[in-house]
Formats: C-alpha cells, sequence, structure tokens
C-alpha cells in the first residue's frame, strides 16, 4: 500500500527522478520559465518553492540546503542575491502553471512553469548580460 506517499513517480526510477527534478528546477531558476509536461510542472513547484523559501531565510546553511538541490553555483548566487528581493514579502506561491495544450506526439498534456514575477523583456535581457559579461573579461 502507498498510504501517505505523496507526489508522482513520473514513471522513473528514483535516482532518475531526483535528477530530472533537480536540473529541472536549475533551469527554471536560471531562466525563470520552462516548458514541460503538466505533471513534472506540477512536482517541479513544490521544490522550487522551497528553493525560494530558502533564498528568503538567506543564512549559510541555507546557501548550503539549497546548494545540494541546485548543484550550479551560478544559479543559486543568482537565486540569493537577485530573485529573493522579487519574492521577499510575498507568502508563498512563488511559480505559476500555465497550460497551454497537448503535444502533438503524444498527446500529453502540456504546461508552462514560470516564476510569478516574470516578464518578457527582462529574462532575455539578463540572459543576453550574462553571457556578454565573461566575454568581456
Amino acid at each position: 500500500m502507498r498510504h501517505g506517499k505523496a507526489g508522482n513517480r513520473l514513471s522513473r526510477t528514483t535516482p532518475h527522478r531526483q535528477a530530472m527534478v533537480r536540473n529541472m528546477v536549475t533551469s527554471l531558476l536560471q531562466h525563470e520559465r520552462i516548458v514541460t509536461t503538466t505533471a513534472k510542472a506540477k512536482e517541479v513547484r513544490k521544490v522550487a518553492d522551497k528553493m525560494i523559501t530558502l533564498a528568503k531565510r538567506g543564512d549559510l546553511h541555507a546557501r548550503r540546503q539549497a546548494l545540494s538541490v541546485v548543484r550550479d553555483k551560478q544559479v543559486v548566487a543568482k537565486l540569493f542575491d537577485s530573485l529573493v528581493k522579487e519574492y521577499m514579502e510575498r507568502q508563498g506561491g512563488y511559480t505559476r502553471i500555465i497550460r497551454t495544450g497537448n503535444r502533438l506526439g503524444d498527446a500529453a498534456s502540456m504546461a508552462i512553469l514560470e516564476l510569478v514575477n516574470y516578464q518578457e523583456g527582462k529574462a532575455e535581457a539578463a540572459a543576453e548580460a550574462a553571457v556578454a559579461a565573461p566575454a568581456a573579461e
């Protein structure tokens, strides 16, 4: 029986599922918007909201806990330095799921998972600046 075992297994083994969720959370925090299936979006949303809550705490232990999930130091730095300022006054619900219909190949229900304060032009400008900064050095 699976009483009290929350979460969707997503037809994957535990290590595969954990790695996939970690990668998707990293991509979400890096790009602030990802396109995925609805089931995956619902699972990733849980972990992403916890990462933003850790960033709101802001201490060293919270940073290390975030690094155990998001393995990219630059993304964790972005989370703790810039993203946390946008969500400091918010009490939860940092992500939104927008359903976009079904995928053509297998009719999977697709969705856009994005941070609530996502703005189209802002994210593209930040990505271009991040690419240009290392090139300038």
